[in-house]
C-alpha cells in the first residue's frame, strides 16, 4: 500500500504548528506529501486508499535519545545506589558474564516497550552491539547504535582494538542503511584513556560518524577526572578535539556556565535523562540554560536497569515539572519544549534530519494515542495531552518509513509471549550468576 492517507481525530505535526481538528496525512511509500484537515485532502486525492485511524491523536514518533536497551534483563538487580557503586560493584561484575543471546533477547524485551510508548527512533550503546542491531532490523525501529568501547576487555569483542575494528567494519556495513546509523561510542573519560578517545575521534573524523558518550554525569566523574588530568570533563574533551558538530553527550548533569557556552558554539548535542539523573542521586542538569543557549537537545531514558522503564511520555513531564518546581517558575520549561525535544530535537540530537516531524519531505514515522481512554479525556489541548496526561500503553499505533509495525495495540513484527518466554530463561541463568557471584542483589 505505497499510497495512502491516515486520518484521525486530531493530528499533532510538531511543536511549533497548531493540533489539525479531522487531520489527514497523504504517505507516498515512505514519506509524508501533504497533511491539513480531512476537508481540505480528501478532495485532492481521490484515488488514495484510505485508512481511518478514527477517535485517536496522531504525533510524531518519539526519539528516545540515550539508552541501553539490553539492559532490561537487569531491571531490579540493583536499587538505591549512587551510580559508581551501582555500576563497579554490580552492573560491570554482572555484565562481565554477558551472552550475545542475553543482548539479542533484551533488546527485543526493550523494544516491544519502546513500540508501545510510541518511540520510532532510539539511540544505544552496550555490549554485543550487533545483536542490537539484528533486533532492531527485525523489529522495524530507526537507531543510531554503537559498541560501548572500554580501556579495559570487553565481554562483547575483547581488547580495545577489537573493539575499535568492530566499529569500523559496522560503520562501513551501514553506512548507506535506511533505519541504522552507527556511533562512535567511548563509554566515558573515567573508563577511556585519551589515547582511546583519540583513536575513537580518528573514526569520528574518517566516516564523519557520531561520537557517542556520557559526559559530567555526577560529582565524581567530575573529581576523579580532575584528579587524573586535572581538568573538568568538558575541557579534556575539548582539548582532544571531541567537542563537535558531531557530539552527542548523554547526561551533563554537571555543565557549568563557560561549557554551556562552548557546547552551543561547537554545536555539539546533549541527552537529558532526567529519571536516571533523579534515581541514581546524580543531580539535575541545568536544562533551561541549554536551551536558553539554543543547544539541540533530546530526551532519553537511559537504561532499564537505572531508570527502570523505556517512557518518554514520562521522561516529558519530569523534564517539565523538575524545573518549573525547582527554579518556582512555571514558564521555565515548557510542554513545547518537551515535546520538541522528544520528537525533531531528538531527531536531530541523533543526525536524523529527516524525521520528527508530520510535514511534507519527512520521514512518515508516527505514533497514535487512543482518545477512547478516560485518562485522555476531554481534548481541549491535544499537545498537553501528550506531554502531561499520556503514558506508556495508550498509544495504540506505530508507523515507521510509511508502515505500520504495531495496529490497534498489536506488534506486528514481534512475538511477544515468546519474548516473554526467553526472558524468564535468561533470568533463570543471571540469578544462578547472582547467587554465585553476589550475596545480595540489591
Amino acid at each position: 500500500m505505497k499510497s495512502k492517507i491516515i486520518t484521525a481525530e486530531w493530528i499533532l505535526s510538531s511543536a511549533e504548528y497548531p493540533p489539525i481538528k479531522q487531520g489527514a496525512i497523504v504517505i507516498e511509500g515512505d514519506k509524508i506529501i501533504d497533511i491539513s484537515s480531512q476537508e481540505e485532502i480528501l478532495p485532492k486525492y481521490p484515488n488514495y486508499t484510505i485508512i481511518n485511524l478514527g477517535n485517536k491523536l496522531i504525533f510524531p514518533g518519539l526519539v528516545n535519545a540515550h539508552t541501553h536497551v539490553p539492559m532490561s534483563v537487569l531491571r531490579g538487580i540493583a536499587e538505591d545506589l549512587p551510580l559508581m557503586t551501582w555500576l563497579t560493584k554490580y552492573i560491570f561484575p554482572v555484565e562481565a558474564h554477558f551472552k550475545r543471546e542475553w543482548v539479542y533477547w533484551g533488546t527485543k524485551l526493550s523494544l516491544i516497550e519502546m513500540v508501545k510508548s510510541g518511540i520510532t527512533l532510539f539511540c544505544d550503546m552496550y555490549l554485543f552491539e550487533p545483536e542490537v542491531i539484528r533486533a532492531t532490523e527485525e523489529v522495524g525501529l530507526k537507531a543510531l547504535l554503537g559498541e560501548g568501547l572500554f580501556d579495559f576487555p570487553s565481554p562483547g569483542y575483547g581488547p580495545l582494538e577489537k573493539g575499535l575494528q568492530l566499529t569500523e567494519e559496522l560503520l562501513q556495513v551501514f553506512e548507506r542503511h535506511p533505519k541504522i546509523r552507527i556511533a562512535v561510542s567511548p563509554h566515558t573519560l573515567y573508563t577511556c584513556s585519551p589515547e582511546t578517545v583519540k583513536k575513537c575521534l580518528k573514526l569520528v573524523e574518517k566516516y564523519s560518524a557520531p561520537l557517542h558518550i556520557h559526559l559530567a554525569e555526577n560529582s565524581e566523574e567530575i573529581k576523579e577526572i580532575q584528579k587524573r588530568y586535572g581538568k573538568r570533563p568538558v575541557e579534556l574533551l575539548n582539548e582532544l578535539g571531541g567537542l563537535s558538530s558531531h557530539l552527542l553527550a548523554a547526561h551533563c548533569v554537571k555543565l557549568n556556565v563557560r561549557e554551556i557556552e562552548l557546547f552551543a558554539k561547537r554545536g555539539a548535542k546533549i541527552a537529558h535523562c532526567p529519571e536516571s539523573n533523579l534515581k541514581l542521586g546524580s543531580g539535575i542538569a541545568p536544562l533551561p540554560e541549554f536551551l536558553k543557549a539554543g543547544i539541540i537537545v533530546g530526551l532519553g531514558t537511559d537504561g532499564p536497569a537505572s531508570n527502570n522503564d523505556l517512557d518518554i511520555f514520562s521522561e516529558m513531564k519530569t523534564a517539565a515539572l523538575l524545573h518549573k518546581g525547582l527554579r518556582e517558575d512555571p514558564t521555565v520549561v515548557t510542554a513545547k519544549e518537551v515535546f520538541a525535544m522528544a520528537t525533531e530535537w531528538g531527531a536531530k540530537a541523533l543526525f536524523f534530519n529527516d524525521t520528527g516531524k508530520l510535514l511534507p519531505g519527512y520521514q512518515a514515522d508516527l505514533s497514535a494515542l487512543d482518545l477512547s481512554q478516560l485518562s485522555l479525556q476531554p481534548d481541549y489541548n491535544p499537545l498537553a495531552l501528550v506531554v502531561y496526561s499520556a503514558k506508556a500503553g495508550l498509544v495504540s499505533d506505530v508507523m515507521v518509513d510509511g508502515e505500520f509495525i504495531m495496529r490497534n495495540y498489536q506488534i506486528t513484527t514481534v512475538r511477544e509471549d515468546y519474548v516473554r518466554e526467553r526472558i524468564h530463561e535468561i533470568k533463570e541463568e543471571i540469578l544462578l550468576i547472582l547467587r554465585k557471584n553476589f550475596t545480595s542483589i540489591s
